[in-house]
């Protein structure tokens, strides 16, 4: 039976997509993730949801069913690295992304599990890199059983994010929500926060820094990075930037650090969840570097909202 709202999420991270969802109004039924520490945030913080701490290839639409229901959204991130640019070890023909790149592959299921289950409406977000596999996608959930499906491309900066975030989102449906007036800075994302450490906010201890480190990072100026690494084809990209409060944040990334617009140190995993739109109320358990990872490999809370609330007028027939 149908579960009306009722949305599962795959590869549900610690839950930027479904906290969108839940804020629109949506129950959230089930996420799916395998690796235990993101399992367990998305169970912190979505204690009424089913968790499976699985992977994705060994669950089945049945299964779900069984447990939750047939849900009416099905929601998921798959893993980017296969289609990345930031990959240096991404494959250089694109249907080997997505055919022999185990994680490339975990987009098949993905689709698999939504044609076993037929909810009203799924939606899969990746980076950009995924339109190179647009005709196979097509062919994919045609087999899967949705002839019609669209390429919406979104800034995530368009909708309150304080930090910038290009990526497809894969649908059934043609998803336009309405952008945000203005855009938020970090000196905004950032305001009103705590000094870290002081035990008075989740996820607000500083990292540790060595004073080598310390003294570099003491000469950057607003929008400069610390290093530089390789990305896919050789490019060059930076990591650790001084951030500019003026402006909105670049890219948040699992593998990225920044550095306070302010102060000589980096950014905590609060400050950084500020900058992917979470709550402040929103836990991630795990260590250090799995909590960072699980804020910058999240769907930002205010595009997910804006994405389901458009789903949720088109439901109605708005």
């Amino acid at each position: 039976m149908l579960v009306e709202r009722g949305v599962v999420d795959l590869f549900s991270g610690a839950g930027g997509f479904a906290e969108g969802f839940r804020r629109a109004g949506f129950r959230i039924l089930l996420g799916v993730d395998n690796d235990p520490a993101a399992a367990r945030s998305f169970k912190a913080n979505f204690p009424e949801a089913v968790v499976l701490a699985m992977d994705v290839r060994e669950v089945s639409g049945e299964l779900i069913e069984e447990l939750v229901g047939r849900p009416e959204i099905v929601i998921g991130s798959p893993p980017c690295e296969p289609f990345t640019g930031a990959n240096p070890r991404r494959r250089r023909r694109p249907v080997e992304r997505l055919y022999e790149d185990p994680a490339g592959q975990l987009v098949l299921h993905f689709a698999r599990i939504v044609g076993e289950l037929k909810p009203r409406v799924f939606v899969m977000e990746n980076v950009a890199g995924i339109l190179d596999v647009k005709d196979e996608l097509r062919r994919v959930f045609e087999e899967a059983g949705y002839p019609r499906i669209f390429f919406n491309k979104l800034l995530a900066e368009d909708y309150s994010t304080p930090s910038h975030r290009l990526r497809v989102f894969v649908s059934n449906m043609k998803i336009a929500p309405i952008k945000s007036p203005r855009r938020i800075s970090v000196q905004e994302a950032l305001a009103g926060l705590p000094p870290p450490g002081s035990g008075s906010a989740l996820n607000h201890d500083p990292p540790s820094i060595s004073p080598r480190k310390l003294r570099r990072i003491a000469r950057l100026r607003w929008g400069q990075a610390l290093i530089l690494y390789e990305g896919a084809e050789g490019r060059r990209l930076p990591n650790l930037i001084r951030l500019d409060p003026k402006r909105h944040a670049p890219t948040v990334l699992g593998s990225s650090r920044f550095i306070h617009p302010f102060e000589d140190r980096f950014l905590t995993v609060r400050e950084q969840a500020r900058l992917m739109g979470f709550p402040d109320h929103h836990v991630f358990l795990g260590g250090k570097d799995q909590q960072y990872n699980q804020v910058g490999e999240a769907v930002p809370v205010p595009l997910a909202e804006a994405i389901a609330r458009f789903i949720a007028l088109k439901l109605r027939g708005a």
